[in-house]
């Protein structure tokens, strides 16, 4: 007689996994829009279907036991093939086309896998792509040669634009680079920065501004690439989120003070039944692989 093998709960898995990327019940039970002692009750549920525990309370954090370690890699991929299952089946029918931007920081990061796995369930869809900065996105959704861009949120009102997260602004700089001596003799910071209008730009030199330190901008790049190249070489501090930051480059810390955090807004136009759809799923999927990389 085949021994029969109990199915895991896919609500206790996304409560599971959740709120061990949260970090809290609270925080988790936000983000599935539930009570804290429903998301702790799921997570019962899962321990009691494995029959170990997965999670030790830390202070005020969760942390994970040795076998909600190796649970919390097989709970990730059930959830995203169930997910994946959905998606298609919701999207087989998807026609025409989706116009899509992203600012600089997410496109190296999300644009390949998220239009790939994107193009891959809803072949009938046509997907166009570009990675452009912040000014030309907003210039592309108002004169609606775009359909919806990712980018960070404007200093400007968005008509239709939904706030996804923040990230916290750093200073980024590469160690041949000493701050602490051009702080001690005065010398002004020299800054990597983007042409202007660039809202980091207008951040970084606020701060230093109100702090009184004296600074100018001693490179200045169209690209982020060549933003990233030019902190590279010692030429300058920049301020950026860590978001594809160089493995080889360093957080200032308290050093200076704080440029504070942005948000990330899904800026869309207006669009029809059909169109509403594809983007719906396309910007659950961008969601979802955002809050990964942040």
């Amino acid at each position: 007689m085949e021994k029969r093998t109990q199915a895991f709960d896919l609500d206790a898995l996304r409560s599971f996994v959740i709120g061990i990327e949260s970090g809290s019940f609270a925080l988790a039970a936000s983000r599935l829009c539930r009570s804290t002692s429903a998301v702790s009750a799921q997570l019962k549920k899962l321990e009691m279907q494995c029959g170990v525990a997965l999670v030790v309370k830390n202070g005020r954090h969760l942390a994970l036991t040795r076998h909600g370690e190796i649970m919390l890699g097989y709970a990730r991929r059930m959830l995203a093939l169930n997910d994946e299952a959905q998606r298609a089946l919701q999207g087989e029918l998807l026609q025409g086309e989706v116009r899509i931007g992203m600012q600089e920081d997410f496109g190296e990061s999300l644009m390949p896998g998220v239009l790939g796995q994107f193009k891959r369930h809803h072949p009938g869809l046509r997907i166009s792509a570009r990675v452009d900065r912040n000014h030309a996105l907003l210039t592309e959704l108002a004169e609606k040669t775009l359909d919806m861009a990712l980018m960070w949120q404007p200093d400007t009102h968005l008509q239709d634009g939904r706030l996804l997260g923040r990230c916290q602004l750093e200073w980024i700089y590469h160690q041949e680079l000493n701050i602490a001596d051009l702080l001690a003799q005065g010398e002004p910071l020299p800054l990597v920065m983007f042409e202007s209008p660039c809202l980091m730009r207008a951040r970084a030199t606020a701060c230093l501004d109100r702090a009184g330190i004296p600074w100018r901008v001693m490179f200045v790049s169209r690209s982020l690439s060549g933003i990233w190249a030019a902190v590279q070489a010692g030429l300058g501090i920049t301020v950026r989120t860590r978001i594809g930051m160089p493995d080889n480059l360093r957080i200032a810390g308290g050093q200076l003070p704080s440029p504070g955090n942005l948000g990330i807004v899904l800026g869309q136009t207006p669009a029809d039944g059909e169109g509403s759809a594809a983007r719906i799923l396309l910007a659950r999927l961008m969601e979802e692989a955002l809050s990964e990389i942040r």
